[in-house]
């Protein structure tokens, strides 16, 4: 079990440093390369740079918000 652990926390920190990478890439050093470019067609257009972040973070503060009310429920039951 201990190897599917560390297995798991490798991939994890693999596709974390790609996701991180890539967008570094796509937000500080591509508005610095000329835009006919061969680099810029494998990036997203820059409107995106600002809203998959956006609603990523709006998908997770729901998702918590979510957990929180479900363990509030949770706890209240156990109370009464």
């Amino acid at each position: 079990m201990e190897l599917a652990d560390r297995a798991i926390g490798l991939l994890l920190s693999v596709i974390s440093l790609s996701i991180f990478t890539y967008y570094t890439l796509w937000v500080i050093i591509l508005p610095f390369v000329d835009s006919d470019h061969f680099v810029h067609k494998y990036f997203l257009p820059h409107e995106y740079a600002i809203l998959i972040p956006v609603y990523a973070g709006v998908v997770l503060i729901c998702l918590i918000s979510m957990f929180v009310g479900y363990v509030m429920l949770k706890s209240k039951k156990k109370k009464a």
